[in-house]
């Protein structure tokens, strides 16, 4: 297991994970690990996604500890660029890491949904 995932996340999840993502597409993201690093650090960010193919993965090892102290849920999937696609960014582009900052009305129990399945893994 790669130094920034602290825990294996089963396809059901990230595709759940994918999901939220799809339904909250009108609302607001932060992307990139100096961006969502900031928000994690301020708390604001509702939920962060991390990417498993991150190279090197030590530019993410810092944001599941800020999460975790801040008390914000985090999950990982497995694809850079499958996340910067379902969050809406250009074709080709790749994101390591995205920090949603507010859930939408249409998103909420889809990340509700998600919330538990990942508590369920920490656990």
């Amino acid at each position: 297991m790669s130094v920034h995932v602290r825990f294996e996340t089963p396809e059901e999840v990230s595709d759940k994970i994918y999901d939220m993502l799809q339904a909250n597409s009108n609302g607001r993201l932060k992307k990139g690990s100096n961006e969502v690093t900031k928000t994690a650090e301020r708390g604001t960010a509702q939920f962060i996604v991390l990417a498993v193919d991150v190279n090197p993965p030590e530019l993410l090892a810092h944001i599941p500890l800020i999460c975790e102290e801040k008390g914000i849920p985090y999950g990982y999937v497995p694809s850079q660029e499958y996340l910067a696609k379902e969050a809406g960014l250009p074709d080709g582009v790749k994101t390591a890491s995205i920090a949603v900052m507010e859930i939408t009305k249409g998103a909420q129990e889809k990340f509700t949904d998600v919330v538990e399945m990942i508590n369920a893994l920490k656990a």
